[in-house]
C-alpha cells in the first residue's frame, strides 16, 4: 500500500455499502503508481480513473437511458479528457480510505435522517412526537419506515443492546381510530392530502397498517391530470404504485422521451405553491424528514437501491478557496459580507464570465490553458480576499474553467456526500416523470448551503443556454459539459465498469439536463408534504391543548371560560367571511378584507401598497409578501396567485401578516 505511505495528503474516512466499490478500491490499491497517476486534478480519488476519450466504451443503445449516439456524447468525453489533462500538473491532496458499514448501520443512520432516532435511543426526545409523526405517513411511506425499523431491531437484538428495543408491531400499532375534533370544530382529517379524495371516504393517508392485504386505492382514471403534469398533491410513491398496477407498459422508455421534457408543467394550486424558502425552519425540518421517507418509499416501490452515503469524516483545509468545504467558504465570506448565502468566489467567477458576454461561442465547453489556470489558482488564493486580484486580466474561458475546478475541488461534493449516489441513481428510475419527482425530493434534502449554491449555478447555466443561438451551447451541450464536474469526478460517487461507462455518462448527463431545465419545479415543495406537516401541527396542537386544559384544571381555573376565550380568539370583532390582515411595518397597519372566490394574495398586497405614502410609497411588488402564520402551519410566505378563501378554509385559525422576507 505504498500509495498511502507516499501520500502527503490527509486521510478521509468514507463508507461505501457496495461490495463492488470495495473491489474497485482494492484493485487500485495493488498498483501504487497506477492509482496515484489516476488521481484527478485537485481531488482525492483512489478508486476511480478519468476515462480516456480515445478509449471510449462501445455504445450499447439498450443500456442507455436516452436515444443518444457517440457524436452527441462527444462534449462529455472531451470534458473528461480536459479534466484528466489538467490533473497532470496538480499535486495530490487527499486519499480516501474505504470502510464497509456495520450491519444495520446505514438503516440506523437513515432513521436519524428521518427524525425517528428516538424510537431506539433513550432520552432522545418525546416518543409521543414520533407517534404523531408516524400517524401522518402514507401507506408506502410507512412501509419504508417499517422495513428500516425491522432491520435495526434485528441488528440491536444480535448485538444484545441493553436499552429497550421496541417491537416494530408496537410502533406501528399506536394509532387511534377516534376522529377527534380539531380546534376549529372540523374533523382532523380536514388537512389530509388530496390523495385521500381518491382513496375513498374511509381511507386515511395516515394509515400505518401496512401488513394488511388491502389494495392501495388508486387514482381514478378520470382524474384531471394529464400525462405531462407533475402531480404534487399525491404522494409520488403512491403514484408509482398506481402506475405499476395499471399499466406495465408505461414504464417502458420511449424514444421520444426527450421531446417530452419541455412539456412537463406545474399545475396551479388554489391554496398557493410553496417553494423552498417559504416555510419557517421548524416546518422545513419536518419537510426534510418526510422527503427522505418519501424518496425511500419511491425507490423501494420501483426496485431501485437508495444509495445513501453514511456521513463522512474529513480533515480539510480551514481557509483558502480551492479544496475548501462549502461551509468554510461561507463562514469566511460571512465575516466580510454578513448574510452571504453563495460563496463570494463562486459569485465573482460567474460575474466575470458574464462580463465577457454570454454570446461567446463554446462558452463552458472550451477549456482555459492548464498552466494558466494553475497560476491563476495560486494568485487567487493569495490575493482574492485582499481585493488585489487583477480580474480584468482573466480570460472568459479561464474563468469558466476556474468555476468548474472550484466545483470539482470541493472536498464534499456540491450534491452532498450523503446524497451524491442517490442523485446518480436517479438515472435508474423508469420514467422521466419519476426521475423529476426523485430530483425534487433530493433538492429538498440538500443542506441549505449546497442547495443555494446549486441554484445559483443552475440559474447561471440557464442564462448561458438562453444565448444558445450565438454561443452554440444548448441545454444538451451544457448538460454534457457540466455532468462530469458534478457527478463523475468525486470518489464518493458511484463507480462503473468500462462497459457501463457510456450508460453512466448518458444517465448523469440526463440528470444534469433535468436539473437545468426544470429548476422551478425542483425548488417547489410538493403539496402532499406540506399537508402532512399541517396534519402533524394540528395533532401536536391538540396534544398541547389537552396538556394545557389539564394544567388549568389543576390550577382551579374556569375551564369553560378558557375554552370560550380560546374559540373566540381569532373571531374577535371580525365578521364571518372577513379576515384581518396585519402590516406592522406599513402606513396602514391593519385592514379587514372581505373574502371572495377571486381574491388573491396579490390583491391583498395591492390594497396595502396603494395606501402607502412618504418613504413607504417607494415599496413595490416583490418588496413585501403576505404570510400565513399559525394555525396548522408555523409560517408560510404566500405566492401571489394564492386564492385567499381556499387557503382560509384550509387553515381558518391562521393570522395574516404583510412583511418583507428575511434576507
Amino acid at each position: 500500500m505504498n500509495w498511502l505511505s507516499n501520500s502527503q495528503g490527509v486521510v478521509l474516512t468514507a463508507y461505501h455499502p457496495s461490495s463492488k466499490d470495495r473491489a474497485v478500491a482494492e484493485s487500485h490499491g495493488q498498483g501504487g503508481e497506477e492509482a496515484t497517476s489516476s488521481r484527478r486534478y485537485g481531488q482525492y480519488t483512489m478508486n476511480q480513473e478519468i476515462p480516456n476519450v480515445k478509449e471510449k466504451p462501445s455504445f450499447d443503445r439498450s443500456s442507455s437511458q436516452d436515444s443518444v449516439d457517440e457524436l452527441s456524447m462527444e462534449d462529455y468525453w472531451t470534458e473528461l479528457e480536459n479534466i484528466k489533462k489538467s490533473s497532470e500538473n496538480r499535486q495530490d491532496q487527499e486519499v480516501v480510505v474505504v470502510k464497509e458499514p456495520d450491519e444495520g448501520e446505514l438503516e440506523e443512520e437513515w432513521l436519524k435522517g428521518a427524525g425517528l432516532s428516538n424510537l431506539f435511543e433513550e432520552c432522545a426526545g418525546d416518543p409521543e412526537e414520533s407517534m404523531v409523526f408516524l400517524s401522518t405517513l402514507t401507506r408506502t411511506q410507512a412501509a419504508a419506515v417499517q422495513k428500516r425499523v425491522e432491520t435495526v431491531s434485528q441488528t440491536l437484538r444480535k448485538k444484545n443492546k441493553q436499552h429497550h428495543i421496541p417491537d416494530v408491531r408496537d410502533i406501528f400499532a399506536q394509532q387511534t381510530e377516534s376522529k377527534e375534533k380539531a380546534p376549529d370544530g372540523t374533523e382532523s382529517q380536514s388537512v389530509r392530502t388530496n390523495e385521500n379524495k381518491y382513496q375513498g371516504k374511509d381511507a386515511q393517508a395516515s394509515s400505518l397498517v401496512v401488513g394488511e392485504k388491502e389494495q392501495i386505492p388508486l387514482v381514478p382514471e378520470e382524474a384531471p391530470v394529464s400525462e405531462t403534469d407533475i402531480n404534487l398533491e399525491v404522494s409520488f410513491a403512491e403514484q408509482a404504485v398506481n402506475q405499476k398496477e395499471n399499466s406495465q407498459d408505461r414504464t417502458q422508455k420511449s424514444k421520444d422521451d426527450d421531446a417530452l421534457l419541455s412539456s412537463f408543467r406545474l399545475p396551479k394550486d388554489k391554496t398557493g405553491t410553496t417553494r423552498i424558502g417559504d416555510l419557517a425552519p421548524q416546518d422545513m425540518k419536518k419537510i426534510c424528514y418526510l422527503a427522505l421517507i418519501e424518496l425511500t418509499a419511491l425507490y423501494d416501490i420501483l426496485g431501485v437501491e437508495l444509495k445513501q452515503q453514511k456521513a463522512v469524516k474529513i480533515k480539510t483545509k480551514d481557509s483558502g478557496l480551492f479544496g475548501v468545504p462549502l461551509t468554510v467558504l461561507l463562514e469566511q465570506d460571512q465575516k466580510r459580507v454578513p448574510g452571504t448565502r453563495i460563496p463570494l468566489i463562486f459569485q465573482k467567477l460567474i460575474s466575470r464570465i458574464e462580463e465577457g458576454g454570454l454570446e461567446t461561442e463554446g462558452l463552458l465547453r472550451i477549456p482555459g490553458a492548464a498552466i494558466r489556470i494553475k497560476n491563476l489558482c495560486q494568485e487567487l488564493e493569495a490575493k482574492f480576499y485582499e481585493g488585489t486580484f487583477p480580474w480584468d486580466s482573466v480570460k472568459q474561458h479561464d474563468a469558466a474553467s476556474l468555476l468548474k475546478l472550484l466545483i470539482r475541488e470541493l472536498p464534499l461534493p456540491l450534491l452532498s456526500a450523503e446524497y451524491l449516489k442517490a442523485f446518480q441513481a436517479v438515472q435508474s428510475l423508469p420514467t422521466k416523470k419519476q426521475q423529476l419527482q426523485a430530483l425534487n425530493l433530493l433538492v429538498i434534502l440538500l443542506p441549505e448551503a449546497n442547495r443555494d449554491t446549486l441554484k445559483a449555478l443552475l440559474e447561471f447555466l440557464q442564462r448561458v443556454i438562453d444565448n444558445k443561438e450565438k454561443n452554440k451551447m444548448t441545454v444538451k451541450n451544457v448538460a454534457m459539459v457540466m455532468a462530469p464536474n458534478l457527478f463523475m469526478c468525486h470518489p464518493l460517487g458511484l463507480k462503473s465498469g468500462e462497459q457501463q461507462e457510456f450508460a453512466m455518462a448518458a444517465g448523469t448527463a440526463t440528470i444534469m439536463h433535468l436539473l437545468i431545465k426544470h429548476q422551478k419545479l425542483l425548488w417547489t415543495i410538493p403539496k402532499f408534504l406540506v399537508n402532512q406537516v399541517r396534519k402533524q401541527n394540528t395533532e401536536n396542537l391538540k396534544k398541547d391543548r389537552r396538556t394545557m386544559k389539564k394544567l388549568l384544571k389543576k390550577m382551579a381555573y374556569d375551564r369553560e371560560k378558557y375554552e370560550k376565550q380560546d374559540r373566540s380568539t381569532n373571531d374577535a370583532d371580525v365578521p364571518q367571511g372577513v379576515i384581518r390582515v396585519q402590516a406592522p411595518h406599513l402606513s396602514k397597519v391593519s385592514m379587514a378584507i372581505q373574502l371572495t372566490e377571486e381574491l388573491k394574495a396579490s390583491d391583498v398586497l395591492a390594497r396595502f401598497l396603494s395606501q402607502e405614502s412618504g418613504i413607504a410609497q417607494t415599496l413595490k411588488k416583490g418588496d413585501v409578501f403576505l404570510y400565513e402564520i399559525g394555525g396548522n402551519i408555523g409560517e408560510r410566505c404566500l405566492d401571489e396567485d394564492t386564492y385567499m378563501k381556499d387557503l382560509y378554509q384550509l387553515n381558518p385559525n391562521a393570522e395574516w401578516v404583510v412583511k418583507s422576507k428575511p434576507s
